[in-house]
This record gives C-alpha cells, structure tokens and sequence, in this order.
C-alpha cells in the first residue's frame, strides 16, 4: 500500500526526488529576490538621474534603502535569505551542472560564471544581513567605499600588487563585456516554459536587462585598473559610486537614465525567470556524475 502511495506522489509531482523539489522552490525564492534587488536598485538610480535623490545606488544601496522603510528589518531578513536560496541554486548549477552545459570549454566557462555568480550574490547577501545591525545609521555606503579600499590597498602590498589589481579590474570589465555581449546572442526564450507569445514580449526585458548591466560595471572597471596603474588605493570605489562618475560626465544623466531603466528591465526579467524559468536540479547530488 505504501508502495502505491508512493508511486502516486512520484506520478504527481512528475517524478521529482523530494531534493528537487525544495532545489526548484529555492531557485524561484532567489530569482524572485534577485528582480527585487535590480528594480529597487534600477528605480533609486533613475530618481537620482532625474535629480529626486542625493546619489546613484548599487544593489547593496536598495537594501539600505529598503532598511529605512516601514518593516524594514523584516524586507531585510526576506530578501537576505531569498538571496541567500539564490547562492544555493547558482551553486548546484555551478557544481551539478543543473543546466546540462557540459564538460567543454564553453560549458567549464558558464559554470565558472555560475560559480562567480554565487559568491557575488553570497557577498550581497551579507551585505543584507549587516544592514540588520546598522539600519537607521545611514553610514553603509561610506563604508562599502572604505572597505573596498581597503581591499585594494592590501592587495597592492603583496608582491606585484599593481598587476594583481589591475587583474582585479580586467575581470570586471570582462564581466561586464560578457553581459553585454550576451545580451545580443543569448536565445533567453530558450530557457523559458511560457508560451511564444510571452516568450516574445518578456525577451527585450533581457537584452536590455543584460546590455544595462553589463555598461554599468565598465566604470567601476575603469577605476580599479586606474588604482592598480597608479598604484593607489583611493581611486578605488564602488558600484554607485562608479555610477555616480557616470553621471558627472557630459550628457552623463542621459546616460545615467538609460542605465537606471535596463536595471529595471533586468530585474523584471529576474521576476519573469522566477515563474517560467525551466528550473532542472540534479536527481542525484553527486558532483562526480
């Protein structure tokens, strides 16, 4: 009898180890926490483009922002371990092969992204988590710029520091060269379970989702291969703080703008991903099969 019951949920649930299921849950938990963190981040940087606000934000400025807002603390602790479920998903991609990449140069490289992927995400989500103990103090975002260079200045003490740092900001601008690049060549329907004709409405938020994201890291780039060539530390700053050198360039708002709405157009397709995204944990946890 147990036998039977058990074929039933098997049949019912399509065949899916109970793993999977949870793997499927946390995946669409994190994409979901994902579009919120690029629409806040996207919103907060167009208010400051059109001048309602101080300054451009990052995805760690929407958590402060969220911080300061009514429940914040609870927003905070949602969207932290949404990011956190995220992590464990880029994760099993990375180590499981969840999306069937292969073992080929192409496939090694999208997971070694994927792999990237989590720890950029596990660092946002620490980030969260500080804003738990720091909400209503308004100081983060000096001290996201205080810690990077600080980060930078350690590394320009080891032995060919400059190079190392230099390195750094080479990654980051291949980072943001690769986003936009797949921006024009990725088939984004591919990995969607909707119907073509949502296929074809929600594929633009992705290309220009990608392209934005991509443009937004080539200044952030910019300055630490600056501080790595001249050897110092202080050129060193972070996400906003990059967008906001952005701005400060001629027709620097328009730009600003333009980069504020494909935020939002990522995090919307994030959402997008979230519901009809073709989610395939791994039936067997084995990172040797």
């Amino acid at each position: 009898m147990s036998a039977i019951a058990e074929r039933l949920r098997s049949a019912r649930n399509g065949g899916a180890r109970p793993h999977q299921l949870a793997l499927t849950a946390l995946a669409r938990v994190g994409y979901g926490a994902r579009g919120f963190v690029y629409l806040s981040a996207g919103a907060l940087t167009l208010l400051a483009a059109t001048d309602r606000i101080g300054g451009a934000v990052g995805s760690s400025g929407a958590a402060g922002w969220l911080a300061e807002q009514p429940f914040g603390r609870v927003w905070l602790m949602l969207l932290g371990y949404g990011l956190w479920a995220f992590v464990l998903w880029r994760i099993v991609q990375a180590v499981f092969d969840a999306d069937n990449e292969g073992s080929d140069l192409k496939g090694w490289a999208t997971r070694v992204g994927q792999g990237l992927s989590a720890l950029f995400y596990g660092l946002l989500a620490s980030t969260v988590f500080e804003y738990l103990d720091e909400s209503g103090t308004g100081e983060r975002g000096s001290a996201d710029v205080a810690e990077n260079q600080q980060k930078a200045a350690e590394v320009l003490a080891l032995p060919f520091g400059e190079l190392l740092l230099i390195g750094v900001g080479v990654v980051i601008l291949g980072v943001g060269i690769g986003n936009i690049v797949r921006a024009f060549r990725e088939d984004f329907a591919e990995e969607l379970s909707c119907s073509p004709q949502v296929c074809r409405r929600v594929t633009p938020l992705a290309r220009a989702g990608y392209a934005a994201r991509g443009f937004a890291y080539l200044p952030l780039a910019v300055f630490v291969i600056l501080a790595g060539l001249h050897a110092r530390a202080r050129e060193v700053t972070d996400f906003s703080g990059a967008l906001d050198a952005l701005e400060s360039q001629p027709g620097g708002s328009w730009m600003l703008g333009l980069t504020a709405v494909g935020l939002m157009a990522f995090g919307a397709f994030a959402f997008v991903e979230a519901r009809w995204r073709r989610i395939r944990p791994p039936r067997d946890l084995n990172p040797l099969n």
